[in-house]
């Protein structure tokens, strides 16, 4: 809840300050009206200022307040984040904050909007909202993570980047495409190489010594996990001795009998997951039917989110270098901007393996 009114009150002044309600050089009210405006704590209220300060928007001086930074605005640009796992989940935390980061940001600016929690549906229609929120704010650009787990993810998405199309708002998109794999849309992608991070995945158990490996995901996932499985595949066929084996399966993790039918069917003895999240969920699942892990099933996630380290038997994963992609999604945004007739093109970085006890690999052992 903190979390939320914090970015209420920074999307908030983010807007009237890009709108023109505050002009450069206007006082802005005084933390105390801030308080009393949005029932927020003074703290709240401090970190939603600082943050607009490291932005370069407003400064703040000793005695007299907090100002909108003279700046001038012909340089400087605004762009509107859209991303509806923002504040679900720390990938997306980790990629805005490298563009907060990046050289250039010195002299732009972020609007932060949250498609908030709910129902997959409600996410659909609140992205949708932000998206006529930014073309109505005149944004500069959008920064789009693409909805996922919906039935109707690809036609919302087609609908928010045809409304952005139809305003002349450039898009780059953050981690997914828009297309089902290995399809891709017109638009600019910043993301890491999912077909390879997965196959090194896959790869890393093969040398650890299992024998046959499967694939989980959850269902209505995005194209990355398209990509993965692509990947994982290509392992197999390439490295494993179960040559044409298709062990990809699709289900919820949590779901005991679909798990406990899964191992009886096809006795995997590894699992590369789509992500941590699942490989979490799975473990947890995995342990409940009484199996022990590393001992009589090996398992691999793709992230390296914080929780990663903590699971009942740290997990072995591939980790995302998010604050990068922050990086060069703001890079990749204003060469758009700059040259809009470059052929669009995908920016994809490489992942790290980080190895813990959930491979029976040594930890630190990469190989």
């Amino acid at each position: 809840m903190i979390q939320h009114k914090y970015r209420e009150i920074l999307e908030k002044i983010q807007g009237d300050i890009a709108s023109g309600r505050y002009k450069p050089g206007q006082r802005l009210p005084s933390e105390a009206e801030l308080v009393r405006r949005y029932s927020a704590s003074r703290m709240t209220v401090f970190r939603a200022m600082h943050e607009l300060q490291t932005l370069g928007m407003v400064t703040r001086r000793v005695g007299s307040g907090t100002f909108v930074s003279q700046v001038s605005n012909s340089g400087s640009l605004v762009f509107g984040l859209l991303i509806p796992e923002l504040g679900q989940t720390e990938i997306f935390e980790a990629i805005c904050k490298g563009m907060m980061e990046a050289p250039q940001a010195t002299h732009h600016s972020l609007l932060w909007g949250n498609a908030g929690a709910g129902s997959e549906k409600e996410k659909e229609e609140i992205a949708e909202q932000l998206c006529r929120h930014y073309i109505a704010q005149k944004v500069s650009g959008v920064f789009f993570a693409p909805v996922e787990f919906s039935p109707g993810r690809y036609q919302a998405n087609h609908r928010i980047v045809a409304a952005l199309d139809r305003a002349r708002i450039p898009v780059v998109l953050l981690d997914r495409c828009l297309e089902p794999y290995p399809r891709r849309s017109n638009y600019d992608l910043v993301g890491i190489d999912n077909r390879r991070t997965a196959y090194l995945a896959t790869e890393h158990l093969i040398n650890a010594g299992a024998k046959r490996i499967a694939f989980f995901a959850r269902p209505q996932s995005a194209p990355t996990v398209d990509a993965r499985i692509a990947g994982y595949h290509e392992a197999i066929q390439s490295l494993s001795q179960q040559f044409g084996t298709d062990l990809a399966m699709v289900g919820d993790p949590s779901d005991v009998k679909l798990v406990k039918a899964l191992l009886k069917k096809h006795r995997p003895d590894a699992f590369v997951c789509g992500n941590d999240l699942t490989a979490g969920v799975l473990m947890h699942t995995l342990m409940e039917l009484g199996l022990q892990i590393p001992n009589d099933i090996r398992i691999v996630g793709i992230d390296d989110v914080r929780y990663a380290r903590l699971l009942p038997v740290p997990l072995t994963t591939q980790h995302q270098p998010c604050r990068d992609i922050g990086r060069v999604a703001l890079a990749v945004m204003l060469e758009r901007i700059a040259n809009p007739d470059l052929p669009t093109r995908d920016v994809l970085l490489g992942c790290k393996l980080i190895v813990r006890r959930s491979c029976g690999a040594r930890p630190g052992n990469a190989g």
